[in-house]
């Protein structure tokens, strides 16, 4: 599994790359973390606000700080 943290290292992008991080400890599943700042490929996901969260490259958050509970929620959403 891969996970995006697409932003551009405000302290919402920075927040929830740390909520992700936790979300798959406390999990304990396989998955590559990547915090994406690079101003054109977060354009290419065509979203208009950060931080955004990319599982599998589908987009499945964008604006939001999502907590870890949230985090994980959406992660077994696309687990199964």
């Amino acid at each position: 599994m891969e996970i995006k943290v697409l932003g551009t290292g405000c302290a919402n992008c920075k927040a929830l790359y740390k909520n992700v991080k936790q979300a798959v400890e406390q999990m304990q599943i396989q998955a590559n973390v990547i915090e994406e700042q690079d101003l054109e490929k977060i354009m290419s996901y065509n979203i208009m606000h950060t931080p955004a969260l990319v599982i599998d490259e589908k987009v499945v958050s964008s604006g939001a700080k999502l907590d870890v509970k949230q985090v994980i929620e959406l992660l077994n959403k696309a687990v199964k």
